[in-house]
């Protein structure tokens, strides 16, 4: 019986193992659409409204998602957290409680940041940047502050119900509105700025209201799934008053108590995030502020276009699938602290960290290798010749930040709030020590701003790795098969992805031969992946598609 009892223990354990990974990978699917939709529709965005767009597009983006940080980028996570924890012991009139707490904390907070870009977009254009015309896709963002942080609460409340599907069915919406938004806004205004530059004798303002069509259609996007949620929310009231009726009768908790819970919670993740994701801003600001003062002022917007508005839309598609794993990891992990079963911690952490790794060393390697045929493919039109070394040398930064993400969000979900404030703060000023010495010393320009954040997302990674193993008894990262078997099998296959783009272009053109090295790329990585044991059966299953690859392996006889 006792037996009986405890297989019955590990299989409920085993069970919501692999949950936390399928939701993981649901929100990694989601990420990785999103990605590519945004891929798709920004390739020719950039390729219409040029570097100069971008730039202005790019460096006022920055400065919405710094604000957005503030009003509503923690409030997944935390919402999430605080939720699970209260479904965890099956209070469900607190978990609305906090819904509702939440909700007004959105609006006192959206309302702030709105009138602060609104209002400051001037002083951020000029004064800051140094792009007067930035100022016009800084105020058309500054709405969509509002409704995103209406849309944060909502999605942290799902997720604490430990589903990923509302907030990827919203995410893939959110994009592909945005997407048809930006495309049809960014080519009206365009034409619209190519008139304003023949009355006023310019030739910004075609770039500049091309950026603001641009911006329109985040808007747009942030406000179709928002009503996703409230049609949701509608739907599921009968779900949620059964949920009441079966309320374990504990202790109310009151609105100051849950404000009082939120703020501790909300407030930690809201320093560490802000200080992580205001790292782009103040390398913008520095940036333009250092090249403004060595007489490079006609190259700040150009080249940050390139940066920002290119570079970076390459390397955020691996690393979505680490932010859908650090998003799906808190509230499992938050579920497990409550339990106090520090087996299941110990084992979400390694899960979560060797998946990620699985996905993020190969990506890092593709781009690296193949990084001219990739610039020339996407972006036929623009000049590549500072896109293409700043792939090769900055994929590195896709393994660094895809670490320090899931790192962050171990941290968060096993309660040590204050560790990712410390570990960002010491990791950013270090980085804009070796920032500015990059521009100011070694002249490097906008290459400084790629080496310096490789470097900051490293130290986070260091001092982040320092505080779980502290924090967390037991815990050890195995470090075969999360990195040196990967690694090992990325090298392989980007020499043997490299090798064969070169033999396909000598009989046909780069369309085919990238897809092709691509393709070949993604199959030799899992078949040494397996063959080196760096996947296991269980592992496999657990992936997305993955019993249909382990089916295949077992008739390869790879397993």
């Amino acid at each position: 019986m006792e037996k009986t009892s405890r297989e019955q223990s590990r299989a409920k354990q085993e069970s919501a193992g692999a949950n936390f990974l399928v939701q993981g990978s649901i929100l990694a699917i989601a990420g990785i659409i999103v990605r590519l939709i945004g891929m798709l529709y920004r390739i020719p965005l950039a390729n219409f409204i040029g570097d100069k767009g971008n730039g202005y597009y790019g460096a006022a983006y920055n400065i919405y998602a710094t604000l957005l940080v503030m009003s509503s980028y923690s409030l997944p996570v935390a919402v999430s957290k605080m939720v699970a924890s209260r479904l965890a012991l099956k209070q469900y009139r607190n978990s609305i409680r906090i819904l509702k707490a939440t909700l007004f904390y959105a609006t006192v907070a959206g309302g702030l940041c709105f009138c602060l870009m609104w209002f400051g977009a001037d002083f951020f254009a000029n004064k800051m940047l140094k792009m007067p015309y930035c100022s016009y896709a800084l105020r058309a963002l500054a709405p969509t502050i509002w409704i995103m942080a209406y849309l944060g609460v909502f999605r942290g409340y799902f997720q604490g119900h430990s589903t990923m599907v509302p907030t990827a069915f919203s995410q893939i919406v959110e994009q592909i509105v945005n997407a048809v938004v930006s495309l049809l806004a960014a080519s009206t205004l365009f034409s619209v700025g190519l008139k304003s530059n023949l009355v006023y004798g310019v030739s910004e303002y075609s770039y500049a209201f091309g950026a603001v069509g641009a911006t329109m259609g985040t808007g747009a996007g942030a406000l179709s799934a928002l009503l996703c949620f409230l049609i949701l929310m509608i739907k599921r009231r009968p779900v949620i008053r059964r949920q009441l009726r079966r309320d374990q009768r504990g202790r109310m908790e009151s609105y100051g108590t849950i404000s009082s819970v939120m703020a501790m919670t909300i407030l930690p993740i809201l320093i560490s995030s802000t200080i992580y994701n205001s790292g782009t801003v103040i390398d913008n600001v520095i940036f333009g502020q250092v090249m403004a003062r060595t007489g490079a002022e006609e190259e700040i917007v150009s080249q940050w276009g390139i940066y920002s508005g290119r570079y970076h839309l390459l390397f955020n598609i691996p690393v979505a699938i680490a932010n859908a794993l650090s998003s799906s990891l808190i509230p499992s992990l938050s579920m497990a602290v409550a339990e106090r079963n520090r087996r299941q911690v110990v084992s979400r952490i390694a899960m979560a960290i060797r998946f990620s790794m699985i996905i993020a060393i190969p990506a890092a390697v593709g781009m690296a290798v193949l990084a001219g045929p990739i610039s020339k493919l996407l972006f036929p039109n623009l000049d590549n010749s500072m896109l293409i070394p700043m792939l090769a040398y900055g994929s590195s930064a896709v393994v660094v930040f895809s670490l320090s993400t899931v790192t962050n969000g171990v941290l968060q979900g096993i309660n040590r709030m204050r560790s990712p404030i410390i570990n960002a703060s010491i990791a950013m000023v270090l980085h804009v020590a070796i920032l500015y010495v990059m521009l100011t010393l070694f002249h490097m320009g906008i290459y400084g701003v790629l080496y310096s954040n490789i470097l900051f997302a490293l130290l986070v990674c260091f001092f982040n790795a320092v505080s779980i193993t502290r924090h967390v008894r037991r815990y050890r990262q195995e470090i075969v098969r999360t990195f040196l078997i990967p690694l090992a099998a990325s090298a392989v296959m980007g020499g043997a992805a490299y090798g064969i783009y070169k033999l396909c272009a000598k009989f046909t053109g780069n369309l085919v031969s990238t897809a092709v090295s691509v393709c070949a790329a993604v199959v030799i990585y899992f078949i040494l992946l397996i063959l080196m044991r760096g996947v296991n059966e269980q592992e496999l299953k657990r992936m997305p598609g993955g019993t249909r690859v382990f089916v295949l392996a077992r008739k390869l006889h790879l397993m």
